[in-house]
């Protein structure tokens, strides 16, 4: 079978490139399912920067994924932990600076990381159950801009971190902002809308 050759053109002056959108993020209601509000892994590459990296080429790492959080790795797929842009911006960093005498170009994500044993987590088979306003009485009651959804481990594989939760995204998917929002106060009730 022979392929016919596409016609082509010059171009004219003035042309451009064409600027991808980014979905629309669909509204989402405090009843609505969590996985409207969840990004999942398994459909979208997870943002990961090494421990040994500079502060200032995580933060553009976060800047050129559009993210304000990054895995830290060392062999993918293994997780050591989560820097954030608040990690990066916080005090941990001048702390260091003040106490061991180092400068912030000497800083690097081993640092300011949160290890991810520190790191609260549900379980996704809850996710699965669970309803958006479940997920931010979660955030708030940990006090945490982000929560990770994790599938139990089977024969022969660990523990894998499904999905990630963010305050600013379902702030964002809400249209408005998660301390206006009435939500379950007691870490009772969060139990039980998880285990629902």
């Amino acid at each position: 079978m022979t392929h016919a050759v596409l016609q082509t053109y010059r171009f004219a002056e003035g042309a451009c490139i064409a600027q991808a959108t980014p979905p629309e993020v669909p509204r989402v209601s405090l009843d609505s399912s969590a996985l409207q509000v969840m990004t999942d892994l398994v459909q979208t590459r997870a943002a990961c920067i090494g421990r040994d990296a500079t502060l200032d080429f995580a933060e553009q790492r976060m800047r050129d994924a559009g993210v304000r959080m990054l895995f830290v790795v060392s062999e993918m797929p293994g997780v050591e932990g989560i820097v954030t842009l608040s990690d990066i911006h916080g005090s941990r960093p001048i702390q260091l600076i003040q106490q061991r005498g180092l400068t912030r170009a000497e800083l690097t994500v081993k640092h300011v990381m949160q290890p991810l044993t520190s790191i609260d987590a549900v379980p996704f088979e809850a996710v699965q159950r669970a309803t958006v306003g479940s997920v931010v009485a979660t955030l708030r009651h940990f006090g945490h801009p982000y929560l990770l959804a994790v599938e139990a481990a089977t024969r022969g594989a660990p523990p894998r971190i499904r999905g990630i939760f963010s305050a600013a995204q379902i702030e964002r998917q809400l249209g408005v902002p998660l301390h206006s929002v009435e939500v379950a106060a007691t870490f009772a009730e969060i139990a039980s809308a998880l285990a629902g």
